[in-house]
């Protein structure tokens, strides 16, 4: 799985002109899903998402977490992170799951974070959405699963301090 994270003051998705989904502070999270992702890849990505300590402490360090300030998280399904580009002008996007794979991870995925206790919002998958986001920081990462640290199995004590 690949994920864009973007710390926002707030996003929202709109389809046909109609809002489907919002939050206010929090986590936008564009979701990639590939052919070989299983529901371990999806744990683990919800796991390091909703306790990256990107928010700001009283001393304006990145030093808390999504669940520490008790922010909301918008997950948005978005096949293209797994287009290749390395050849050609055509991105390939043989690597992306099949639709139903990829919706059934993609629903897991926001399923794990509400019973980690998170407030989550969607998109709607598979359509043609209009996001919008304000972007605080400005704070963007990207994570995949397939590039996680395999010399520590517990991804807790493998942060620096």
């Amino acid at each position: 799985m690949k994920a864009v994270v973007q710390r926002v003051k707030n996003s929202q998705v709109t389809v046909d002109g109609v809002l489907v989904s919002g939050i206010g502070h929090g986590l936008m999270v564009l979701l990639g899903v590939s052919e070989d992702d299983t529901e371990k890849d999806a744990d683990f990505l919800v796991e390091k998402i909703i306790h990256l300590r990107i928010f700001e402490d009283e001393n304006g360090k990145l030093n808390i977490s999504l669940m520490d300030v008790r922010g909301e998280l918008l997950v948005v399904s978005q096949f293209t992170l797994l287009g290749d580009c390395r050849k050609g002008r055509r991105p390939s996007y043989i690597k992306a799951a099949a639709p139903e794979k990829a919706n059934r991870l993609y629903a897991y995925f926001i399923r794990r974070a509400r019973e980690l206790g998170v407030e989550t919002k969607s998109g709607v998958f598979q359509a043609m959405m209009e996001v919008s986001l304000v972007n605080q920081g400005p704070v963007t990462l990207i994570i995949d699963t397939k590039e996680k640290d395999t010399k520590n199995k517990d991804s807790k004590t493998n942060e620096p301090g």
